[in-house]
C-alpha cells in the first residue's frame, strides 16, 4: 500500500452505475479511498474534483460526505471544506470495547441457536478472504471481514445489532487496514481467527466460541501499539 500525502488528489476513477444510487456509489468510493489511506488523515476532500471525475453535480458528493461525516470518517468545516478526520485513540478503544460486547453476544446466540445456512455463508466468506489474501488486496479483504461479522450479527434476528457493529467497526477501519500492511502474516492470522470462531460455534461450547471471538477483538491492540509511533501525524 502506498500512503499518500495530505495534499495528494484522488487518483482512482470508477464509473457511475445506473442501477444504483449515485450518493451510495460515491460514499463507497470515498470511504475506500480513506480506508486505503489514499486520502490520509488530515487531507482535504476535493469536492469539485470528485464531481468532475464522476460527471455529477456537487449535490450527490455532498450527500456522500455527510454520511461519511456521520460515521466519523470526515469533518465538514463551514467555509473551509471537508477534511479526513485524524485517528482518535480514545474513540478506537471505545469502539473496540463496544464491538467486543456485541460480537461475543452474537456469537453466543449462534452457538445456542445453530444455523447451518449462516455457518455455510461464513465458510464461503473465509474462502473468498483467502483469495483476497493471495492477491494482497486489503480493501477486498476488509469488505469480506465486514460481511463475516455482519452475517454473525444478523443471525441474532436483530438488524440494529448489525447496524451498531458497522458503525463501531468504521471507527477502526483505517487501523485495520494498516495492520494488514504493517504486521507480517496478518491475512493468515485473521483468517485463522475466523476459522476458530466458527469452530467454537460448531462445537456448541459457548466458552470456546467466546474465547475465540474475544481473542479476535483484542488483536487490534497489536497495531495500536505501533501505529501512533510510526504515523504520529495521523493521530489527534
Amino acid at each position: 500500500m502506498t500512503i499518500s500525502s495530505p495534499d495528494s488528489p484522488v487518483e482512482k476513477s470508477q464509473p457511475i452505475a445506473f442501477d444504483r444510487s449515485t450518493p451510495d456509489q460515491l460514499f463507497e468510493y470515498i470511504r475506500d479511498e480513506i480506508v486505503g489511506m489514499v486520502l490520509v488523515p488530515g487531507a482535504k476532500i476535493p469536492e469539485n474534483q470528485l464531481a468532475k471525475k464522476f460527471g455529477v453535480s456537487r449535490t450527490p458528493v455532498r450527500a456522500a460526505l455527510q454520511r461519511l461525516s456521520d460515521l466519523g470518517f470526515v469533518e465538514i468545516r463551514p467555509q473551509r471544506g471537508t477534511f479526513v478526520t485524524k485517528l482518535s485513540m480514545q474513540l478506537m478503544l471505545e469502539a473496540r470495547f463496544l464491538r467486543e460486547a456485541l460480537e461475543v453476544a452474537a456469537t453466543n446466540h449462534l452457538t445456542k441457536n445453530p444455523d447451518d445456512q449462516v455457518l455455510l455463508e461464513c465458510e464461503n466468506i473465509i474462502q473468498q478472504q483467502e483469495q483476497a489474501a493471495e492477491r494482497e488486496d486489503p480493501i477486498a479483504f476488509q469488505h469480506l471481514d465486514d460481511k463475516f461479522h455482519r452475517a454473525l450479527a444478523l443471525s441474532t434476528g436483530f438488524v440494529r445489532v448489525a447496524k451498531e457493529l458497522e458503525a463501531e467497526k468504521s471507527r477502526m477501519d483505517r487501523v485495520r487496514n494498516l495492520s494488514l500492511v504493517e504486521l507480517t502474516g496478518q491475512y493468515t492470522h485473521i483468517i485463522n481467527q475466523h476459522k476458530a470462531i466458527l469452530a467454537g460455534i460448531k462445537s456448541g461450547s459457548e466458552d470456546e466460541a467466546k474465547a475465540a471471538m474475544e481473542a479476535h477483538m483484542r488483536d487490534v491492540f497489536n497495531i495500536l501499539r505501533i501505529a501512533p509511533e510510526k504515523y504520529p501525524e495521523y493521530f489527534e
